[in-house]
Formats: structure tokens, C-alpha cells, sequence
């Protein structure tokens, strides 16, 4: 007993460093999962990565030692915090491509701000009554032979039990450790320490394989899946509406669950509910975006290919040749714009346009800055001055008009909805920021309406991504009254609207097919008889019914939903776990490799030059 006390009184900067940053590290790993068996799970490489970290710093002087592990805590406790307020906002984990783009998001970190609470403050306690563990006067000496003993032992451990960890999952995840298609499914499984040195690794191994040509079987491969998605993609609805103009309205933080929605029996959004009646309707339509939130919306519409795996699309191929909507719109002489009413240099969106072949960009400089609401103009104002616009536009044209009112953390000065039990409430908040917008968007629809704009236009609406983040996951299972809530629940939540309305009101009903943001290109460009072939989506009104892919790995046809992060099978109709088939896992591998597509298009810029797809 004595001589293990003295063991520990020798390396109590060891022992704390261990202790305290290992209750961190399970901390972390609940926060992303809410399991504590995902805690049970992650101890072993949390543990090997300490040990690593341990035997390196052994190597050195006691004092040094010492400081340098309080030092390595202080890193990784910002790691930490960093992870979980970014996971609470996106889904997900910061990776070093988020934290290229993370300076230039401007006036979005009062969103991860407005995350903050006291219970953080708990990460970094330890670094304020331990520091005495670390600094005080070291009276122990080792010699040369019992450091390096002590070091290499902690060495070989730790990376013994850290190499059978990772080996493990690149058996069980084919794939997973080089595409990190499922980032949190790695960190939940791994820790965040291999995470992030995994993360490292892979950009800098794809920064050094950007330039590089793609094997010419992989273009063949790509070449021949786009054969095959386009061949027989002809039905009754192609060449429709040929020379109509095309509105597209991207509606900021939109989901789908307050569509129908009351609160004390008013409707939340009674503009787009009676527009529904009177268009075709996408009830089970799924965001596809990724780190770039609003900015991968944008680009997924636009050119049906996934967002980048790491980081936001707009900064990261912003030089691409792309097959874009407004490109293949401008073939047939419409005018193409885009509309936002916040800082053109935003989301990179004065270059990115520019890229996808947009005529102009009408941002914030354009506006009369006369309301702010949020984060800027106001939607009202914006609508205003957008509608101004296009009615002396030549057509026919293509306008996105990209709204921001309801952007997060929904702190704006909306209106005096009464949202009863929920006042000064996330959810309520929400629900305000939502009543807001619907009344902008029904009064710049009834101005479409009213001035015969409508009679020759399609206008496509839809909401760019999530609201609510899961720290309030449980806030809004309650509004909506449900009995419980799952890995499942939480998944199918994860829907926008789609409303595509038609001259004289055609085509009126309701589709359920499961379906995403990538599909909406394909469906236009058969409705205008575009000349469009590198899109990954589906027409929505064929009858050949594709399956939603998330940049994650996730999928779903309104069957099967497949959870990348869980790499669980789930039977949607009843909501059970069901055993991984040959079938199902057949589907990942075909998912996976649409994904490994999009990915070959964009790094190798498949567009242009000399593998370009179409040579």
C-alpha cells in the first residue's frame, strides 16, 4: 500500500492529469450521444490516447512533464467546448476546414454565443483547484533508466489498446476513418482525441491529393452512373413549363413541423397553409446540408451534388466548373439573380454566385436599410424592395430570393403572436420568428398573385435547414405532443417544406415520397426541358422513386432509414431496429459510393479539363 502511495505521490500530475481530463472526456461523450453506454464504449481509446499523451511527456524533466500536461489539459478542455457548443448548433463536430471558414462568419457568433451556459464552466474547474498537482516544488528525481521505463511502458500500452480501437472500427466501418462520413459516430466511438488526429491526418493528406488526377476507371465509373441515371428520364411533365419564369425562395430555418401547426388554436403559418391548398405539396422533403448551412441549401439546389464533406462548399470550390441550374437556364436566355439582404461577402456568396453563373447578385448594398430584424434587413422590407426588382426584370428569369429574419437564435423583434405557455421560450421564440415569416411571405406571394406575375411563373419554396438544435430536442417533442422520443423521432424531425406552386393553380396535392433538397434540380430541369446530366437527385414527379442521402451517410426511400451515426437499420412504419441484411448493407455501399461521387466531382473539379466527364 505504501509503495503504490508513493507511486501516485511521484506522478500526482499524472494521476491528476488522468483523472480529471478522463471525467472530460465522458462528459463529451454523453453530451453527443446522451448514453451512457457510448460513455462505457469510449473509455478504452479515451484511456490508450491519455496514456500516449502520458509516456510522451515522461520523457522529459519531472518539472517539465508537469507543466506540459497542464498545459496539454488546457487544449484539450478547449477542445472539448469548442466540440460540444459547435454540435449544439450544427450537428456536429468542428473539423479543421470549419476552422478555416470559422473568422469569416462575421455577425453569426451571436448564434454559438447564445449556446453558452454555466454548466460549460464545469470543463475548465479542474485547471483552477488542481494547478498545485502541477506547479508545486517537485522533491522527485528519476533517473535516465526509470523515465525512459516509465515512458515507453505507458507508450506501448497506450498505443496497443489505441491501435485495436481503431483497427476495430476500420473492420466493423469500412471506409468511415478516411471519408469520416459520419464524424460524430467516429468521435462518439473513438474519442476526441483521435478524432481530431484522424481529422488532421485526411486534410492534409486530401490538401496534397486536391491537384491530382482521378484514376481513369473511377471516371469511367462516374461516367457510367450518370448514363444510367439519365437514360429514360422523360414523363408527362417534361417541357411543362418551358419558358415560365422560375421563383425560388429559400426561407431561413424553416422546418417542416409548424406547417398545419397551432398555438392557443392560431395558426402558426397560415399564409403557407392556405398557398398549399393551392400548390403541390412535399410533406417528407429532407434538408441535405452540412457545415455550410444556409450556403450548402444554396448549392445543393442549385447543382444536385452533396455539400463538402468538411467544412462550407462556398469556400472551399469556389474556382469549380459546375453544371448549374442558372447556367443551364441561361442557355435558354433567361436572366438569372440572386436576392439576400445581408453583406455580399457572406457565405462567399459574391464569388460563389459568380461561379454558378448567376447574372447578378442583388445583396445588402443594393437595399435600403430602412427595418432590421435579427441579423438584418428585415424580411418585410427585404420582400419589398426584392418584388421592385423583379417586376421590371426581363424575362424570363430565374430570382432565388434567400430570406434571414428567422435566422437562429430567433432573437428578433417579430410581432405580438401570442405564443402562450411558451413566451420568452427557445420554442416560442421559434414560433414567433416563423409567424414573422409566414406573413412576409404570404404578402409578397398575394403581391405575385395580385400583379398576374403568377399566371407565368413557378415558385418553389422551402426551408434550408434545421431550427432546433438537440439540446431542445425535448422542448419540441413536447410541443408536439409526442409520447417519445428516439434516435428515429429525432431523424424524421428533420424535414422542410417543400411548396411548388403552378401557373393557375395545377397540380394541386400532396406527395409523400421521401425525397431532399437535391432533388429539386433534377424535377426543374425536367419541368423547363433543361439539358442538364451531372445531377445526383431525382425528378420528384417521375415514377422511379430514389432514396434521400445525407452528407453524413444517413439514408432513407420511406422504408429503410439507415442512422450513419448509430450504424443502425430502422424499419420506418414501425419504428423498430431491424438486423443489417446483405440487401441493406448493399444499400450503404451504393449510398456511400454516390457520396465518394459528389465528393471525386468536386476535388477533382470533374467539370473541366482533361477528365472532364464529358470529353
Amino acid at each position: 500500500m505504501e509503495k503504490i502511495k508513493k507511486i501516485i505521490n511521484n506522478n500526482l500530475d499524472i494521476v491528476t492529469f488522468f483523472v480529471f481530463v478522463s471525467i472530460k472526456f465522458s462528459l463529451y461523450s454523453y453530451s453527443l450521444s446522451g448514453s451512457f453506454l457510448t460513455v462505457l464504449v469510449v473509455l478504452i481509446p479515451t484511456w490508450a490516447c491519455l496514456l500516449i499523451l502520458c509516456g510522451l511527456s515522461s520523457f522529459f524533466n519531472t518539472k517539465t512533464r508537469s507543466r506540459l500536461l497542464y498545459t496539454i489539459n488546457i487544449i484539450l478542455t478547449v477542445i472539448i467546448i469548442a466540440d460540444i457548443k459547435y454540435f449544439a448548433y450544427y450537428k456536429d463536430i468542428v473539423s479543421i476546414p470549419v476552422l478555416k471558414l470559422g473568422l469569416l462568419l462575421g455577425k453569426v457568433s451571436s448564434s454559438v454565443f447564445a449556446l453558452i451556459g454555466i454548466l460549460d464552466f464545469i470543463y475548465v474547474l479542474d485547471l483552477f483547484i488542481t494547478p498545485h498537482h502541477y506547479f508545486n516544488k517537485i522533491e522527485y528525481v528519476p533517473n535516465r533508466k526509470t523515465k525512459l521505463k516509465q515512458a515507453f511502458s505507458l507508450l506501448l500500452i497506450g498505443t496497443v489498446l489505441n491501435t485495436g480501437s481503431v483497427f476495430a472500427m476500420s473492420i466493423n466501418q469500412p471506409n468511415l476513418l478516411s471519408t469520416m462520413y459520419s464524424k460524430i459516430y467516429v468521435a462518439e466511438n473513438l474519442g476526441p482525441i483521435n478524432f481530431h488526429t484522424i481529422d488532421s491526418f485526411n486534410y492534409v493528406k486530401a490538401a496534397g491529393q486536391k491537384d491530382t488526377e482521378l484514376e481513369e476507371d473511377v471516371v469511367l465509373n462516374i461516367e457510367d452512373f450518370f448514363d444510367e441515371k439519365n437514360s429514360n428520364k422523360e414523363n408527362s411533365y417534361t417541357g411543362l413549363y418551358e419558358g415560365s419564369n422560375l421563383i425560388i425562395i429559400q426561407v431561413e430555418a424553416l422546418q417542416e413541423f409548424v406547417i398545419g401547426s397551432t398555438v392557443n388554436d392560431v395558426e402558426i403559418t397560415p399564409n403557407l397553409n392556405k398557398w398549399i391548398k393551392k400548390s403541390t405539396y412535399f410533406d417528407n422533403y429532407f434538408y441535405q446540408t452540412a457545415g455550410g448551412n444556409t450556403s450548402d441549401a444554396e448549392f445543393i439546389t442549385n447543382n444536385s451534388l452533396y455539400p463538402a464533406s468538411e467544412g462550407a462548399t462556398c469556400y472551399i470550390y469556389p474556382e469549380n466548373t459546375l453544371d448549374s441550374l442558372p447556367k443551364a437556364l441561361k442557355k435558354k436566355d433567361y436572366y438569372t439573380s440572386t436576392y439576400h439582404g445581408y453583406t455580399e461577402s457572406f457565405w462567399n456568396r459574391s464569388v460563389m454566385n459568380q461561379t454558378e453563373g448567376f447574372d447578378d447578385f442583388i445583396g445588402e448594398s443594393s437595399y435600403n436599410i430602412d427595418e432590421i430584424v435579427g441579423m438584418g434587413l428585415s424580411d418585410k422590407s427585404f420582400f419589398n424592395q426584392a418584388f421592385n426588382m423583379i417586376e421590371v426584370q426581363k424575362e424570363p428569369y430565374y430570382s432565388l430570393l434567400v430570406t434571414l429574419s428567422s435566422h437562429f437564435p430567433y432573437d428578433g423583434d417579430y410581432d405580438d403572436f401570442n405564443v402562450g405557455e411558451y413566451e420568452k421560450t427557445f420554442i416560442g421564440n421559434y414560433l414567433k420568428s416563423m409567424h414573422y415569416a409566414d406573413a412576409q411571405l404570404g404578402m409578397f406571394l398575394d403581391k405575385l398573385e395580385a400583379d398576374g406575375t403568377l399566371d407565368n411563373s413557378v415558385v418553389a419554396i422551402y426551408g434550408d435547414h434545421y431550427a432546433i438544435t438537440p439540446n431542445y430536442k425535448d422542448d419540441l417533442i413536447q410541443f408536439l405532443g409526442m409520447d417519445e422520443s428516439n434516435d428515429l423521432v429525432w431523424a424524421e424531425l428533420q424535414k422542410v417544406p417543400l411548396i411548388m406552386h403552378f401557373p393557375k393553380d395545377e397540380n394541386v396535392g400532396i406527395h409523400h415520397e421521401y425525397a431532399g433538397q437535391m432533388d429539386l434540380y433534377p424535377t426543374l430541369a425536367n419541368l423547363f426541358n433543361l439539358d442538364s446530366e451531372y445531377m445526383l437527385g431525382n425528378d420528384l414527379f417521375s415514377d422511379e422513386k430514389g432514396s434521400i442521402v445525407f452528407r453524413n451517410g444517413s439514408f432513407a426511400d420511406g422504408k429503410i432509414f439507415y442512422l450513419s451515426g448509430l450504424n443502425e437499420f430502422y424499419d420506418i412504419s414501425t419504428g423498430k431496429k431491424i438486423e443489417e441484411t446483405e440487401e441493406l448493407l448493399n444499400m450503404k455501399k451504393d449510398r456511400t459510393l454516390e457520396l465518394d461521387y459528389s465528393d471525386d466531382i468536386l476535388n477533382h473539379d470533374l467539370l473541366k479539363g482533361e477528365t472532364e466527364l464529358d470529353n
